[in-house]
């Protein structure tokens, strides 16, 4: 193994241990007060960097919460107007 694929493979090992971990700090935080929707999306974007997998569950978690938003904007302008 080369220098240069050992420093790779220790790089992707770093950012998946500390990915992980924020990832699992965040879901903590949904049982206790904390910022939990914050916290899990700046973990999986981290991990995105080297997983596709990530990457494609990041979207997921975009997408789920803009249709969330939407509606609840939907929701507010139908109750209040």
């Amino acid at each position: 193994m080369t220098p240069e694929n050992l420093y790779k493979q220790v790089r992707r090992l770093a950012i998946f241990l500390i990915g992980i971990s924020i990832v699992l700090i965040g879901c903590i935080l949904f049982f206790t007060p904390g910022p939990a929707i914050i916290v899990i999306p700046a973990g999986l974007a981290l991990l995105a960097t080297e997983f596709i997998w990530a990457k494609k569950l990041l979207k997921k978690f975009k997408e789920t919460t803009y249709s969330i938003s939407k509606s609840a904007k939907d929701v507010i302008k139908k109750n209040f107007n």
